[in-house]
């Protein structure tokens, strides 16, 4: 273990949390230990503004809770304890230990290695043996302001390297989600993956299958709408962990015989990207309206050989697609919902006629669904759909009398809607026969 003083490290109190601040201090006047931990450290040494100040105590979080009020405790496969500041939260872990006593209720393992149960208590040794990668395991302490380093990630930061701490194999066993992990930093940092930690993910990727589908979202989300999207997508692919996470996008690619499919994703995660590095919002639902548009496509396509209307084909590929999907990655609702509603106004984007070009002006999923018309365009080149394009992108910038002028400027072109069929005269009643 190295210890590197305050005078030689660059950072300062005044770039932490004041709230982060508030919890150090506090649990260093009451007798324990407390570090400033993990990714907060590691940004702070790279001059960049962490997201997230942790916090590991060997205070247990029982104790932690009696000193903060405004404490909750949460998490079963890790306990830990939330500090809230309002909408502020910072998060403080109790430091981790080995697991010695084989007492199911504090520790449990599977067959495979991998964590189930970690609430093993030890000292802030152990706790480092515990950590990820070695940029991720160094220590701020509070008490004299030093930076305690136990496996070289101080060298590391420097060399720009990313590296587990212990067998790479145990610890991806331990839990998978360390293989995207190591994919999320490397392009979140610009470091290469060491050698020794990268040589085993290819062939242990098959483990992300065993990861519970409500954690994959939220991993799903760090590493597709973080600005780095694209970067990762092809990092994922190249370490073939992207397949047991989108096996059905997967499968489209490799048939993808005119890069349709791949240039919608590309685009989509660029344009994620730009917007995210914008500081614009961005949401899971237009993310995964794109991912999953092929698979709803397709499902769409073998409904419509069986004669199902078009709307309703639409309707009932987009859930069997979020079906699917939810095996392995599991989408909320609030999600999924926009979602089906951008695929089903694809359909509706191409009748203009009348009245309905203004009517899905006045859509509120109108803008989410003109945006990825514009996607598609850009990835299928469809002359068509170019075209189409085109015409909303006038439209929408057009005011009211040009509007009106270009809905008629397309007279029948702009109507795809059936023709009614006459209706037809009730026959005509016989005429009564007189009586006799």
């Amino acid at each position: 273990m190295q210890v590197t003083p305050r005078s030689a490290h660059g950072i300062s109190r005044n770039d932490i949390s004041e709230n982060a601040l508030k919890v150090l201090y506090r649990l260093h006047k009451a007798g324990f230990e407390a570090y400033l931990v993990g990714g907060g450290v590691r940004d702070l040494l790279l001059r960049q503004q962490p997201k997230d100040f942790d916090i590991a105590t060997n205070a247990t979080p029982e104790q932690i809770r009696k000193l903060f009020r405004n404490c909750r405790l949460v998490g079963r496969r890790f306990r830990l304890a939330h500090i809230l500041f309002g909408r502020d939260i910072i998060e403080v872990a109790t430091l981790r230990g080995h697991h010695e006593a084989n007492n199911a209720k504090i520790a449990k393992q599977d067959d495979a290695g991998r964590l189930l149960r970690d609430n093993v208590y030890g000292s802030i040794d152990e706790d480092a043996e515990r950590r990820d990668f070695t940029v991720n395991g160094l220590y701020y302490d509070i008490s004299d302001y030093s930076v305690r380093d136990y496996f070289g990630g101080m060298a590391d930061i420097k060399a720009k390297r990313l590296r587990l701490i212990g067998d790479p194999q145990t610890r991806y066993r331990e839990d998978p989600v360390r293989m995207i992990r190591a994919v999320r930093f490397a392009t979140k940092l610009g470091f290469s993956i060491d050698k020794a930690t990268a040589a085993p993910i290819p062939r242990m990727a098959p483990m992300m299958a065993d990861i519970p589908p409500a954690r994959l979202f939220e991993e799903s989300l760090k590493l597709l709408m973080s600005g780095k999207g694209h970067d990762n997508f092809q990092m994922l692919r190249q370490y073939g962990l992207w397949e047991p996470m989108f096996p059905l996008q997967e499968s489209l690619l490799k048939r993808d015989d005119n890069g349709k499919v791949m240039r919608l994703f590309e685009a989509m995660l660029k344009n994620t990207d730009d917007r995210v590095n914008a500081d614009k919002p961005v949401t899971p639902a237009f993310l995964y309206a794109a991912l999953l548009w092929y698979v709803v496509e397709d499902f769409a396509n073998d409904k419509l050989k069986k004669g199902m209307a078009p709307y309703d084909a639409i309707t009932a590929a987009s859930g069997d697609a979020i079906s699917k999907q939810c095996k392995t990655i599991s989408l909320p609702r609030r999600f999924t919902t926009p979602a089906m509603e951008i695929w089903q106004l694809q359909g509706r984007l191409d009748k203009r006629s009348g009245s309905r070009a203004f009517k899905l002006l006045e859509h509120p999923r109108f803008r989410a669904a003109y945006d990825f018309l514009l996607l598609r365009a850009e990835a299928e080149q469809d002359d068509e759909l170019l075209e189409l394009a085109r015409w909303w992108t006038a439209f929408n910038d057009a005011n009211d009398n040009g509007r009106r002028q270009m809905v008629r400027a397309l007279g029948n072109d702009g109507n795809r809607r059936r023709r009614r069929r006459p209706r037809r005269k009730p026959a005509a009643k016989p005429a009564a026969k007189p009586q006799d």
